[in-house]
Order: C-alpha cells, then structure tokens, then sequence
C-alpha cells in the first residue's frame, strides 16, 4: 500500500454513524445515514414503473406491507419450526469463517438482509470463542457498488490490515457477489489494499459462495419480513440530493413500527439453540473446509433457461430463491411465480402471498430452487 493511499484514508471526515434501528449496539452497529424524516416510499406500481423507466431502485423505498394476522402466525409457526434449522446454518457459517479468518476479524453484514444473519454468527462466536467481534451493518447496492465510506470507515477504526468478513442472508442468482467482487477490484486499484469478496450466507442455492450454512433452498424465516424482522430499517437508499461526499449511503428507522418489531426476538429465538448444534456446526465446518465447495453459478445458468422459457429480455425481472420471491411478492409487481412442486412444506407463506395478491403459480419442471419470481414487466408480459 502506497503512503498517499494511507494518508487519504486516514484524512478523509466522515461523518460518525448515528444512532439507529431497533438492535443493541452489543449486536451492530449501522453504518447508515439516517433518512427517516423524509418522504421516499412510492406506491408498488409508481415505484416499479420508474425502476423499469430507467430510476434506480436505490433512489426511492417501497411502502412497506403490512402483513395479516395469518401472516404473522405463518412467520411464528414457521420460525419455531426452523429455528434450529437456522441456528445450525448460521452456527456452521461462524466456525467455517473462524477456521478460515481467524478471531480478529470485523464482521460486514450486507443491510438490510445480511443484518439479523451477522448477528447471529457475532453471538455464536461470543458464546463458542469467548471473542467480541466488531460487527456493522452496511450498504451495498446493484448497479452503484458498496458503500465506500463505510469501508474507509472501518479502516479507520480498526485499521486496514484487520480482515473483514461480509454476510448476507442468502443467495439468488449472485448479484450482490458480483457486486462485491467488482467493488474489492475497486478498491484495490484505488488504495492498493485488498479485501477478501468471499461473501458468507446462511443459505447458497445460487451455488455463488463457498462460506454457507446450507446450499438448500429453504425458507429463512427473516425473509417472511421486511424492516420488522431486520432492527426496523428501510432498504439502503443512495441519492446525490440526500447522500453527500462525507455520508454513509441512506436509510430509514421506522421507529412507529415499534410494537410490532419482531427483531430482537427472532435473534434471540434462534440463538438459545447454538450449544445443541455446535457439534454438528464444527463437524460440517471441518468437512466444508477439507473438500472445499465448487462455485458453480449454477443459479444463473437456471435463471437463463427460465428466461429462454419465458422470452424474458431483462434478467433482472427474474427473481430466483424463496428469499427472493418474497421480495417480489412483498415490493414489486409480479407477474408469476414458478415453484418446483406443489406440496414443497417451504413454500407456504408464498402461495399465501400470491394468493393475497392474486398472483398465478405455476409448476416449473426441473427448477432447482424452490421457487423463482418474475416480475412484471411495464411493457406488458414478463419480458
């Protein structure tokens, strides 16, 4: 590393992360700006006929769903039937990256998904390693590149030769891989240090990563929610009137969702089951690092099938993996959601999902997720 890189590190003001969301700072800590005063949801169609015209995504919030009781009791009813299911993947994901980086790591969840699965690998290695590691939570955004304040950041307060270690919740087609290798390039060419883009998951259908908890397509009940279930941020919002030179990329605390915030809760739950799976974690752990997995992309190559099917031209109306799907059937318009059988037990609050909003399912023949989401595109159809 060169000593004007190191200099403009070490100068550069950035503003101090503030306060924000529903999580212990003993959990995370937001490198976000806070937003929450200003007006930037659209409505689903307004929004997603915009991202279609050529807005970014980032620029503006979808309104988020209010879920129906149903709902609520399909994420409780899912959740205590996953739970250990979760605590066993998360817990393989925390001694997969110990084994790999050591116990001087900073751990980086992606906001707002990766922030719940950071969490827990935080508390696994507390409760195993004896070991506090710095966690933050910060932005990554398609088509704009990950937040570099935040990394420059992090330098500063730790220093540029301490490991970081990203995590996100799960896998779809690797975007946000992509996204993160590109953004390590970057980097490197512009300070000359070079950051691991291995990005840890909980789940990895997308066969994009070789840190995660489980390759199977199952449902992460997190992804049932949006800012309830993730310390009640918004997504990430990046706007040249609203993001300055010195600010972290943007989001909103919805403090008036407060009693309905699940958070805490759902970190709490899954954590009281991390000394039943340890074991089993370490073992898997061990295994996963004498015969390393194959990242295959495998994701992409189905999601190139689905678009041949469906003489879809924009791939990015494609949405693969359970996490994915609820997305589109929670903030964007879809079109139709394929799924690999009808009576796969992951797939309940999706049918409930697209019922609610009178969305067809249709059986896709050799899916290799459990389901993929197609959104609707402006110019009528699913092209």
């Amino acid at each position: 590393m060169n000593l004007p890189a190191m200099e403009s590190i070490i100068k550069k003001q950035i503003k101090p992360p503030e306060p924000m969301g529903s999580y212990d700072p003993s959990d995370v800590i937001f490198l976000l700006k806070d937003l929450s005063n200003i007006s930037l949801e659209k409505e689903t169609g307004e929004r997603e006929h915009a991202i279609q015209s050529g807005v970014h995504y980032s620029e503006m919030l979808p309104v988020e769903y209010h879920p129906s009781d149903e709902y609520i009791e399909l994420f409780h009813e899912t959740l205590a039937q996953s739970a250990e299911k979760v605590a066993r993947a998360a817990a393989t994901v925390a001694e997969i990256i110990v084994r790999k980086r050591g116990l001087n790591t900073v751990l980086v969840s992606l906001a707002r998904a990766g922030t719940p699965i950071g969490i827990l690998v935080k508390r696994y290695i507390s409760m195993k390693y004896n070991v506090d590691l710095p966690h933050y939570s910060i932005s990554i955004i398609r088509g704009k590149g990950i937040d570099e304040n935040a990394i420059l950041y992090i330098w500063q307060q730790h220093g540029v030769d301490m490991p970081i270690q990203f995590i996100d919740g799960w896998t779809g087609k690797g975007a946000i891989r992509k996204v993160l290798v590109d953004a390590c390039d970057s980097l490197d060419q512009r300070y000359g240090i070079r950051l691991n883009d291995n990005l840890a998951v909980l789940a990895d259908p997308g066969h994009c990563s070789d840190t995660y908890g489980t390759r199977e397509d199952y449902l992460i009940p997190s992804a049932c929610l949006n800012s309830t279930v993730s310390g009640l941020m918004s997504r990430t919002v990046l706007r040249d009137d609203l993001i300055g030179p010195n600010d972290f990329h943007g989001a909103k605390w919805y403090k008036e969702w407060a009693s309905s915030d699940l958070s805490t809760m759902y970190v709490d739950k899954i954590s009281e089951y991390f000394t039943k799976v340890e074991t089993e974690a370490s073992l898997q752990a061990e295994d996963a690092l004498a015969d390393p997995p194959e990242v295959t992309w495998q994701g992409m190559k189905d999601i190139q099938s689905i678009q041949q099917a469906f003489d879809i031209q924009d791939v990015n109306l494609i949405k693969p993996g359970i996490g994915e799907t609820t997305r589109v059937l929670l903030r964007r318009v879809p079109w139709k959601i394929l799924i690999d059988r009808p009576n796969n037990p992951n797939l309940k609050h999706i049918m409930l999902l697209a019922q609610d909003r009178g969305v067809p399912v249709e059986i896709f023949p050799g899916l290799s997720y459990s389901c993929c989401g197609i959104i609707r595109s402006v110019k009528g159809g699913g092209e």
